[in-house]
């Protein structure tokens, strides 16, 4: 397995989101800075990250002294204060960060920050409570990871009725326009597995496949 690569990021706003994303990326063995105006936030992370600053984002000469450029990725998590995050993505464009990735609240915000030069533009709270929908929808999904906007990775159990068949029989492709990518069978994991292959009980399938058809399936009794 070949090691994750290590990258240096700085989260600026260490409300929830950018707390807790600050947290992981430090956990996952990165070079994390810390950066809020608000110094009793600084304070409550302080042990927890490599580096914190308390900080106006918002003042291009303030990112310049803590040479902002240089990190690999900088995450803008600023939620509630709209133009403390624009100024804060201008002066980071300004300044050359090489990724820049926003939070916002909106769809007219991501549309405001990607024309000022955000690589990427998040809404967490959106993509949590689309994610919350979907698995109360479809209980039999255990997991699920969007490619885009059309298509997406679901781990899903296998439906009742069609335990002991094979795939050959069940034909998921050309009948349920999915594809098994693998199937989990408790400790064992079957990487594409064979046409012949009997499906059992309580097997897991990875399913890859247009959104519509993944939850079509998962909806099988």
């Amino acid at each position: 397995m070949s090691k994750q690569k290590h990258q240096e990021f700085a989260v600026i706003g260490l409300g929830r989101f950018g707390f807790n994303l600050a947290v992981a990326l430090e956990e996952h063995g990165h070079t994390v800075m810390a950066i809020d105006v608000d110094p009793q936030l600084v304070q409550s992370i302080v042990d927890q990250v490599t580096h914190a600053a308390t900080l106006d984002c918002s003042n291009e000469e303030a990112l310049r002294d803590i040479d902002i450029g240089t990190f690999d990725t900088v995450i803008v998590a600023i939620g509630n204060d709209f133009e403390a995050n624009l100024l804060t993505t201008v002066n980071l464009k300004n300044l050359g960060v090489r990724r820049i990735i926003c939070k916002a609240q909106t769809g007219r915000q991501c549309d405001i920050l990607l024309r000022l030069g955000a690589d990427k533009v998040i809404q967490p709270e959106q993509n949590s409570a689309r994610r919350l929908a979907e698995e109360l929808s479809t209980p039999a999904m255990i997991d699920h990871f969007n490619l885009g906007q059309d298509y997406s990775i679901a781990e899903i159990m296998l439906p009742e009725s069609l335990a002991w068949q094979s795939l050959a029989q069940i034909d998921l492709r050309n009948a349920h326009r999915v594809t098994v990518l693998l199937i989990k069978r408790g400790d064992e994991v079957h990487i594409s597995p064979r046409a012949d292959t009997i499906l059992q009980k309580e097997d897991i399938l990875v399913l890859f496949g247009k959104n519509q058809y993944v939850n079509q399936f998962s909806n099988l009794s």
